[in-house]
């Protein structure tokens, strides 16, 4: 599956815990990442400083549903859940 044009989901809802260019400390959950350009696409996708999370979040019809909506839906439940102390995942 490809990323939907224009949702940048995925480079704003989960927070980075490694430092990314523009952003040594990391980024915050519901944060825009400073690479996301136009058309919301990553700017360092493919580049050795792109962070291993982002690398390893590939794009699925669970994960990125029907809309950009549903997909910040699902990113934000996951960022909730891996949380420490969050409660375990119950499907």
């Amino acid at each position: 599956m490809n990323c939907r044009p224009g949702c940048g989901a995925c480079c704003t809802a989960p927070s980075i815990s490694s430092p990314i260019p523009g952003m040594p400390q990391g980024k915050p959950a519901g944060v825009r990442c400073a690479q996301l350009g136009a058309g919301e696409r990553c700017l360092i996708f493919g580049q050795p400083e792109r962070p291993a999370v982002c690398g390893g979040l590939m794009p699925s019809a669970e994960m990125c549903g029907a809309s950009t909506a549903s997909a910040f839906v699902y990113l934000e439940r996951l960022e909730r859940l891996t949380q420490p102390g969050a409660a375990p995942f119950r499907p």
